[in-house]
């Protein structure tokens, strides 16, 4: 025979043996035993317990049919313990619709989009700091003054230097023009030419040499004034008056005005989802409302091969005056958002976890299951299996199990029952005596203060000439 599959629902004390083969109320529960226990197949099953099974069941069906006096049950004759149980104060929301979102959430910080960095051209003390940490400041604007008398006695010798070259071009040309028109005459000769043509060209490389050299003192003496290229923020300073201003070594970092940015690193799952163009929501890290929008728009073309994440960067379009360089944002993609569908709190749902163990193959299979109640006529709970789908925090998406316009039990369903009794808190206690269970055997009425009608035993919790019966008892 086959072994017998059963059902544990994941903590030892309880294993439900199933025969696929077998009708659905043979089934046997053993209390206080692991599942990892329980081996035996289900020929010796069979064997050692067959006969007891059936004699236990046979006997649990007698006394739940026959029952004993009627006057010990709770629920009086008929035996129907519902009227017993008091009602369960629960609190009630009405079923709505609104949108949920699918969404990717990460961290990351702000940054400018592009920050320069400024490096001093030439080499000196530097004599001013006209910018500081913080700082507006406009294409151009000088930043930082480095001595600059070096530079223009430099300068002043390149301009000398150019004056001298210049008259030497202008001498050598006019020599060279007269030997060329008196080799044309036959009145010199071609090496006289040739003497002439050499100075011409040395005195030309001479004059565009000075020019070069004359340019070239000119910006180092611009270069003395450390000036922004862009229009931005100071976000660092690293030189002070007096230090030695040295080329190669950072002196300013200015933030670029052009926009905020913010870089988030996903796994892989969620760099696959998501691509250029979607939305982002960030919110500053203390705080719930939302600081800043932006959309995604690049994305790496791979992961990091040390940390195995994908980088995305998230381009802001708007955002608060609390958005700063610096600020860490809690952000949310959004993948998708679904409109007009059913949205309930994640703490309205029961969910119900089991474990399926196939001994013939050692697999363990957990099941989920999610529960709802609702009232219905503000007496009774009734359950409903729900079917998923988004979930947003504490937001769940209701796709199957629940209608808009419902009411929804949000406190107090945790300790219900299908059919339950129940009393919505705040509303006034209803009247016991016109108290009428729905689900209850028929001419059968449950009153709170304990008095039964439909069989000669009901009596009057009071005591009172209220005491009435019906039936032969």
């Amino acid at each position: 025979m086959n072994a017998p599959r059963y059902i544990a629902p994941g903590v030892a004390g309880t294993v439900f043996f199933l025969y696929p083969n077998e009708p659905e109320g043979l089934k046997m529960s053993y209390v206080l035993c692991k599942p990892a226990m329980i081996t035996q197949s289900r020929t010796s099953f069979l064997k050692t317990h067959s006969l007891s099974f059936i004699l236990v069941s046979l006997a649990a069906l007698l006394v739940v049919s026959c029952g004993g006096n009627d006057s010990q049950r709770p629920g009086g004759p008929g035996g129907w313990s519902g009227s017993a149980r008091q009602a369960t104060s629960v609190e009630i929301t009405e079923i709505t619709t609104s949108s949920i979102s699918d969404q990717v959430r990460s961290y990351g910080t702000i940054r400018a989009q592009d920050v320069v960095t400024i490096i001093p051209q030439v080499s000196n003390r530097i004599t001013h700091i006209h910018a500081d940490l913080g700082d507006t400041v406009r294409q151009g604007q000088m930043l930082a003054k480095i001595y600059d008398v070096p530079f223009r006695d430099a300068l002043g010798q390149a301009e000398a230097q150019l004056r001298q070259s210049r008259a030497s071009y202008v001498r050598d040309s006019t020599a060279y023009q007269r030997q060329l028109q008196l080799f044309d005459r036959g009145a010199s000769s071609s090496s006289e030419l040739e003497n002439a043509l050499s100075a011409f060209h040395s005195s030309k490389a001479q004059y565009e040499s000075a020019q070069a050299a004359l340019t070239q003192s000119r910006e180092n003496l611009d270069n003395t004034e450390i000036r922004s290229p862009v229009n931005g923020v100071v976000l660092n300073r690293m030189i002070a008056e007096g230090d030695l201003a040295r080329t190669g070594d950072p002196a300013f970092e200015v933030a670029n005005l052009v926009g905020f940015e913010t870089r988030l690193f996903l796994p892989m799952q969620d760099w696959e989802a998501v691509t250029v163009g979607l939305p982002v929501a960030m919110r500053l890290s203390n705080r719930d409302e939302v600081a800043a929008n932006g959309i995604i728009s690049r994305i790496s073309p791979q992961l990091n091969p040390s940390t195995g994440l994908g980088e995305v960067v998230v381009s802001l379009t708007d955002a608060v005056r609390s958005v700063r360089q610096g600020v860490l944002v809690d952000s949310r993609i959004t993948l998708r958002t679904n409109e007009n569908t059913v949205v309930i709190p994640r703490s309205a749902m029961i969910e119900q976890v089991e474990t399926y163990i196939e001994p013939e193959t050692n697999t363990v299979e957990i099941r989920r299951k999610y529960n709802a109640f609702v009232a219905v006529g503000d007496t009774i709970a009734r359950q409903r299996e729900l079917e998923l789908g988004l979930q947003q925090g504490e937001r769940v998406e209701v796709l199957a199990g629940l209608e808009a316009g419902e009411k929804l039990i949000v406190t107090g369903h945790r300790n219900l029952s299908d059919r339950d009794r129940i009393r919505i808190a705040g509303q006034p206690r209803p009247d016991t005596r016109d108290q009428r269970l729905e689900d209850g055997p028929t001419g059968t009425r449950a009153e709170g203060n304990g008095r039964t009608e439909g069989g000669g035993s009901g009596t009057d919790g009071g005591g009172g000439s209220d005491q009435s019966t019906s039936g032969n008892g």
